[in-house]
């Protein structure tokens, strides 16, 4: 029997494809036209060619900026996955309190993210703020707005309140998707705990745990909200991540190739890191 393949679906999704195309494309060949040329203003470009990729890859600016944003962002991954994990194996998986736990879990990430980092700002001041009066009560010399460890401990803290919850939920996605008879089974065998854990529950999460991780190693790229309420990237230059010293240059010092550049080769670093992290999870799940 010969199938019929009708293919006039793909009409109605065209004007969607259509759209995205035009609000990703045009700012995107902007980009470009800034990074290869330069301007003095009226709208008189020169071509400058490669000069200003040359001038960011060059530059110990760039280089300092990239290694605090690795850096943040391999903290959080190995804070925020295990984490969250942990708390999803804790949650019910039936009864009147998954709904609860589910409610709880997803209010961090309702709030927006300006709010996130005035919140934690308050919350986090020596004087006033909860955290900082407390902490400074116990006999800790806390003071993040002065003290680039303790500006960075508030940082890790407030991304790990605000994100975990996505991994945790969809960490609980993978638990409940279990069947009840792999428990009866390794139940009947004498399984120990994390027996069940390793060989049941984890190759269960991983797929889910692949999105988890891909998603905030690009949100944790991508962060500027909550920082720039948070710290603004000090005290000094000890929290300015890529995000924050991409808007000085491009606001602050209205450099426009020399930003067009930078965020060029920002984007082209999420997209090939992301994929590298795909790639190796996918072919450590295939074997």
């Amino acid at each position: 029997m010969n199938k019929t393949f009708d293919n006039k679906a793909w009409l109605f999704v065209l004007p969607v494809v259509a759209l995205v195309a035009f609000n990703a494309v045009i700012p995107l060949m902007t980009v470009v036209n800034y990074s290869v040329q330069e301007t003095f203003g009226d709208n008189v470009f020169f071509w400058a060619g490669v000069t200003w990729f040359e001038q960011v890859l060059q530059s110990e600016r760039f280089h300092d900026a990239l290694l605090r944003q690795m850096f943040f962002t391999f903290s959080i991954l190995l804070i925020e996955v295990p984490l969250g994990v942990a708390i999803a194996l804790t949650m019910p998986r039936k009864g009147p309190w998954v709904p609860v736990c589910l409610v709880l879990m997803a209010l961090p990430l309702l709030i927006p993210w300006n709010v996130v980092g005035a919140m934690w700002n308050i919350f986090a001041l020596p004087d006033i703020g909860l955290l900082g009066r407390t902490l400074n009560a116990l006999g800790f010399d806390y003071n993040f707005t002065r003290q680039p460890g303790d500006a960075w401990f508030t940082l890790i803290l407030m991304d790990v309140w605000h994100w975990t919850s996505l991994v945790v939920l969809l960490a609980y996605a993978g638990l409940v998707s279990i069947p009840d008879a792999y428990y009866q089974a390794a139940k009947i065998d004498g399984a120990r705990p994390f027996a069940i854990f390793r060989y049941i529950q984890l190759p269960k999460m991983k797929r889910v745990l692949t999105i988890a991780v891909l998603l905030r190693f690009m949100d944790s790229f991508m962060i500027y909200t909550e920082l720039s309420v948070l710290t603004g990237g000090g005290p000094g230059n000890s929290t300015t991540l890529l995000s924050i010293d991409l808007v000085k240059i491009a606001l602050g010092q209205f450099d426009l190739g020399p930003a067009a550049a930078m965020s060029l080769i920002y984007f082209l670093i999420i997209l090939a890191l992301s994929w590298v992290f795909y790639t190796l999870m996918m072919r450590n799940e295939q074997q």
